[in-house]
């Protein structure tokens, strides 16, 4: 018998909430059942596909590189059918005009590709006019008319209440370190425990000031060593022990490029999530594309 006729889409749920969550147990209380449920699952299809999906750690699990491809396809299935059955929710006849949206650095990388994607898949017709802007700018493109919503960093603005805004993702912010790093021994650590490191600091998407306002609020200071505007050049010096960092799930990759473990761990002291919504002009009612792509997106955010 083929190995997908034996896998089952609650083992995929299964599977999906111990990878996101990086811990038998949260991944239970998150779908709502035991701990040995989720155990038995991953057990099951690791035995179905004959590859190992997690490697085994002392304070939860983390993906193999088979596990990343394998949560990569599982994604795929489980948004498809969600899709499927949010159907009958959505308009029966497709929607036609011009999609005029910005977003910046984080959430055209990390956020809104694939959903992009799947829009266009229900409403071919729509011609997509994406923009690529700081914050500031999409706001100020936001109220000049220039683009009818913005998908942003809720957390970085100032004023929200200016315009019309929903929240479609919190995401927690942890710690990532090299896999061998001292403070991986700790349960959790401290915002105290981490100045004691060198620092690499993300700068795109105001990552400094959101950073700092953190830190700031316990009085302490990280101990900076480097600035980087490339996601992929801090994960390189975070694997490779060069410093330890603070950053959202969105953003998490358990691989350097070169193929070295990064680490995601809690921390003690209460780190703001990151948010990432929608703002558009209140005053102004949204064109028929825009108001679909809103709906699709607070409809498929919300599972």
């Amino acid at each position: 018998m083929d190995a997908d006729s034996n896998i089952t889409l609650r083992q995929l749920r299964y599977f999906v909430a111990a990878a996101e969550t990086r811990q038998f147990s949260m991944a239970a209380t998150r779908a709502h059942v035991s701990q040995s449920a989720i155990t038995n699952a991953v057990l099951l299809l690791e035995q179905t596909l004959g590859v190992r999906l997690f490697d085994r750690l002392p304070h939860g699990v983390a993906l193999t590189a088979e596990g990343h491809r394998f949560h990569q396809h599982a994604n795929h299935i489980l948004n498809a059918l969600r899709d499927a059955v949010r159907e009958p929710c959505f308009p029966a006849h497709q929607q036609a005009g011009v999609l005029r949206i910005a977003a910046s650095y984080t959430v055209l990388g990390y956020f809104l590709p694939s959903l992009l994607a799947r829009f266009r898949m229900r409403h071919p017709d729509v011609e997509i006019d994406l923009h690529d802007m700081n914050r500031e700018n999409i706001e100020q493109a936001v109220v000049d008319g220039q683009i009818d919503m913005g998908v942003v960093i809720l957390t970085n603005i100032v004023d929200r209440n200016r315009f019309a805004h929903q929240v479609l993702v919190r995401s927690r912010r942890q710690l990532w370190a090299s896999a061998a790093h001292p403070l991986l021994g700790k349960d959790f650590a401290s915002l105290q425990d981490i100045a004691a490191y060198p620092y690499i600091q993300l700068t795109v998407d105001e990552g400094e000031a959101s950073t700092r306002t953190y830190w700031t609020a316990r009085g302490i200071e990280p101990s900076i060593a480097f600035r980087t505007s490339s996601m992929e050049s801090l994960r390189g010096l975070i694997a490779h022990g060069f410093g330890v960092t603070i950053l959202s799930d969105m953003v998490y990759r358990p691989w350097s490029l070169e193929g070295k473990r990064i680490e995601a761990r809690p921390v003690l002291d209460a780190v703001p999530h990151m948010e990432v919504g929608l703002i558009w002009r209140p005053d102004v009612p949204l064109p028929a594309a825009t108001e679909a792509f809103r709906e699709f997106l607070i409809h498929t955010c919300g599972s």
